[in-house]
């Protein structure tokens, strides 16, 4: 008999929001352990940096989880509420509101709090271990295996193991008991992010700097090359700020520029042109200790086209989770992590913990939000493309309300109907960026169809995982053709 019945690998938030859904949809039967690297004193730390993110979650993904397994949040886990986010082009005229009422978040008094709540919901948890690679039996995953703190070997077993490690999982790259699971990112789907967390003195008043009812972001190729720079409030005089680039775009600007800038040095230059915020100073609260600056990697692609094999499934990072168009990480992690907790559960219900018997988990996820994040992953990468003036143009000209709408959902805008009569599109390079529009809605709308007819079961994904990376490989090349 396994020692376990399900093993989390990774205590952050993806991953003890699956332990929880596991306890509440088996109704506290199943045996669950949560293994984490970190001390428990702070559990699902991401790396030495503390938490390195925007923080920033929507209302309906907490609501989502809320709703199904009865986890809310509120104070002290909730640092500041936020009206929804803003948008702003390169060169300032244009704004776009999208996401909604949301939240910033601890990070450092909520994953205390999640291990309290699950701890009651009878998870346990071992800190501590640094894991390097997954246990089989009869081709079936069957456990994990490690090195506790001492050193001293570590090993458990278990029906389930849920892949929450992040997205450097050793589990994943080394999976061994599946042809379907990609095991690694391309780099041009990495972004790296970093971010302050400041105590600050108002400055100029400008809401379009800082605003403590809405997340900003910039969109500027000199700043954040192939991403955006972010101000997000955690109080009146407390921020959030940070950016995110690509590294091969960093490289390029760089040349363009004559500079040799670092994400490191961008954010310093980010932080200090800020007008709104005066004498900023890393947060010296308790909570910030450890996790007020730092630099790290987000993923910015689809998750991974299968999120299962016999005995594994992947929640959060570990799958590349994070939206596409914006890295944002949370709220998808709430969402897939509720959805694999029910799945899991229902498998060990049915006795069935093999590929098939998890499938479940990959058709549900894609059906609840999986559908969407290829064709965003186009668009992202059409914008890393273009330049601040096509940015800008692009913004102040082609949105209309459907799109803001669009994009509000986290979908690819409707861009079909650009260049009807009737449109004026002054200058070459504005006319590249409006058919480069028109490609990426066009191709959005068959791989949501595609997404529409994801298989049932195992068997039916060779051939409709072929037909995507076909279908997005074409894509790409086309894309990148835009401007050259």
């Amino acid at each position: 008999m396994p020692d376990y019945d399900v093993i989390v690998a990774g205590g952050g938030l993806a991953g003890t929001v699956t332990a929880q859904a596991i306890s509440h949809y088996s109704g506290q039967n199943a045996r669950v352990l949560v293994v984490d690297r970190n001390p428990g004193e702070i559990p699902g730390r991401k790396s030495a940096s503390g938490w390195v993110c925007g923080d920033a979650c929507s209302k309906e993904a907490v609501d989502y989880m809320g709703e199904r397994i009865g986890i809310r949040w509120g104070r002290p886990e909730i640092e500041h509420d936020v009206k929804g986010v803003m948008a702003f082009s390169p060169d300032m005229e244009t704004s776009i509101p999208f996401d909604g009422a949301g939240y910033m978040l601890n990070r450092v008094r909520l994953p205390r709090i999640q291990n309290e709540r699950s701890a009651k919901m009878g998870v346990e948890f071992q800190f501590g271990v640094t894991l390097s690679g997954l246990i089989y039996e009869d081709g079936q995953v069957a456990g994990v295996e490690g090195a506790d703190q001492s050193g001293a070997p570590f090993k458990r077993t278990a029906r389930i193991v849920v892949d929450a490690a992040g997205v450097t999982s050793v589990l994943r790259s080394g999976i061994r008991n599946s042809d379907k699971i990609e095991r690694r990112i391309d780099r041009r789907d990495l972004e790296s992010t970093g971010r302050y967390i400041m105590d600050f003195e108002p400055g100029q008043r400008d809401l379009a700097q800082f605003d403590p009812d809405y997340c900003i972001i910039h969109l500027d190729q000199d700043i954040a090359p192939g991403g955006y720079g972010w101000v997000f409030p955690k109080g009146e005089t407390k921020v959030n700020i940070g950016l995110g680039v690509e590294k091969s775009l960093l490289g390029a600007r760089n040349g363009r520029l004559g500079k040799k800038d670092t994400v490191a040095s961008l954010m310093e230059e980010y932080l200090h042109r800020n007008p709104a915020i005066r004498n900023p100073r890393l947060s010296g609260h308790p909570d910030d200790a450890g996790n007020n600056s730092g630099v790290f990697q987000v993923s910015v692609r689809r998750q991974n086209d299968c999120m299962v094999a016999g005995g594994y499934m992947m929640v959060g990072d570990s799958a590349w989770m994070p939206k596409p168009i914006d890295a944002g990480g949370i709220g998808p992690a709430l969402i897939a992590g509720t959805i694999a907790g029910r799945c899991a559960a229902e498998a060990l219900e049915a006795g069935d913990t093999t590929e098939a018997g998890l499938w479940k988990y990959n058709t549900e996820f894609v059906k609840e939000y999986g559908y969407k994040t290829a064709g965003l992953e186009l668009f992202r990468r059409l914008v890393q493309q273009l330049s601040n003036e096509q940015i800008s143009y692009g913004m102040k000209h082609f949105l209309g309300s459907l799109d803001v709408e669009a994009i509000s959902k986290g979908e690819h805008p409707d861009f079909s109907g650009l260049g009807r009569i009737g449109m004026i599109i002054r200058g070459a390079l504005n006319k590249t960026v409006a058919e480069g529009l028109r490609y990426t809605s066009s191709e959005n709308g068959w791989l949501v169809s595609h997404y529409a007819a994801y298989p049932g079961e195992p068997g039916g994904f060779g051939e409709w995982h072929g037909k995507l990376l076909e279908r997005l490989g074409a894509a790409y090349g086309r894309i990148s053709s835009f401007n050259n």
